[in-house]
């Protein structure tokens, strides 16, 4: 009975791994990110020259028909990946760093440091990420790049507060009690111990940011604060569509699926990274 017991967890995951609805998550990342480094091998169609008559629907020869100046919609869903996923990854990199590091500091070291980290991560977190992300944006300057900078920076404290409390879970093991017992310096414990038992949760994490990093770069390239016109990026695609909703659907409908198909694609393997972690 025991033995049955320790075993369904890996039975669970192993399900999880052949589970249809991640194989379909898995591939359609696939594509977005052969999108962003090789467009050129899934259109010859320039994302910028016009190449048929304007608003024209979406046929054989244009899968997501043409825009207002003849531009061929496809063609600049492929090339917007590029911006898009190339922010978002920066997004979550920004986070990711500067939050674990945070986080881990806060967690190792204890104390008054701590308590000073974790007051400024709480001020952080105080703040409407959409507003953070306009402010830094604005003082930066617009463009991708800085976007996603912007975007990074709201999704430090969520990343310092995961990693803190993991680190402080570990950190009261007795396997690193018997570490330093054994001679182990401080930061000799925290690279071969405390890091790799407590970063499979932020993983997952940086996962499920990677999604929200992709909405937050399309909401503010909807707004005008990323890419400028005529760079082909997601939210600028749709903003471009919006005033054609009523004979045109295809311009904002279509960019603005390949979007949620994305994001929902990045939160199932979130999903999945974090039940592997528990199993």
């Amino acid at each position: 009975m025991t033995a049955l017991a320790l075993g369904r967890p890996r039975v669970a995951a192993r399900r999880a791994r052949l589970a249809p609805g991640l194989i379909v998550s898995v591939v359609v990342l696939a594509i977005a990110v052969a999108w962003a480094f090789a467009p050129g091998l899934f259109t010859a169609t320039s994302p910028t020259d016009t190449v048929a008559p304007s608003l024209q629907a979406p046929s054989g020869a244009h899968w997501f028909g043409t825009d207002a100046t003849g531009r061929d919609v496809f063609a600049r869903v492929i090339y917007g990946a590029s911006q898009s996923l190339t922010g978002a990854l920066v997004a979550v990199l920004v986070g990711l760093v500067v939050g674990t590091a945070l986080g881990v500091t806060a967690g190792a070291t204890g104390g008054a440091v701590e308590e000073v980290l974790m007051r400024l991560v709480d001020v952080l977190l105080a703040i409407p990420g959409l507003l953070l992300s306009l402010s830094v944006v604005i003082l930066l300057g617009f463009g991708t790049t800085n976007a996603a900078i912007a975007v990074g920076a709201t999704s430090i404290a969520v990343f310092a507060r995961l990693s803190r409390a993991e680190v402080v879970g570990v950190r009261v093991s007795e396997y690193l009690e018997a570490a330093y017992g054994s001679g182990g310096t401080r930061l000799g414990v925290l690279l071969r111990h405390v890091l790799p038992n407590s970063l499979t949760p932020v993983i997952a994490l940086a996962a499920l940011q990677l999604g929200s990093a992709i909405l937050q770069i399309s909401t503010l390239g909807f707004l005008g604060y990323g890419a400028p016109p005529p760079t082909a990026e997601w939210g600028l695609l749709i903003a471009e569509g919006r005033d054609y909703v009523a004979t045109a659907w295809w311009l904002t409908v279509l960019p603005g699926l390949v979007v949620v198909a994305v994001v929902l694609s990045t939160n199932r393997l979130s999903q999945a990274i974090r039940g592997g972690a528990s199993a």
